[in-house]
């Protein structure tokens, strides 16, 4: 189907296009960043037409990564798993820490 491959949401039934969806080696990321980092909290990204579900982590310091977890379900257990908390970037936003992060880091802040 070239650049998406196509699936169906098993929870809603609706047919959707991705770029790729969640793998094992997203959550391990996810997981290696709030074990090596102070202060993590998740930021919940809805599922778009292009992008998997997503979790941002950001760290006390400002420095994050996205990563793809496949389902909102999913990004909550990994959450509880690590004791972090876990807020809809939607209704939340993102913390000023993040953004001055990426001020401080642009070559970084693509990831």
């Amino acid at each position: 189907m070239g650049w998406f491959s196509r699936r169906t949401r098993a929870d809603e039934g609706i047919p959707t296009k991705l770029d790729r969806e969640a793998t094992r080696d997203d959550l391990t990321a996810l997981s290696d960043f709030v074990a090596t980092h102070r202060g993590v909290e998740f930021y919940l990204e809805p599922e778009t037409t292009a992008t998997d579900t997503t979790v941002v982590a950001i760290a006390h310091d400002g420095e994050w990564i996205r990563r793809r977890t496949g389902s909102p379900r999913t990004a909550a257990k990994l959450a509880h798993r690590h004791a972090v908390p876990l807020y809809e970037a939607a209704k939340t936003g993102y913390p000023e820490r993040m953004r001055a992060w990426n001020r401080t880091h642009p070559e970084r802040h693509l990831r």
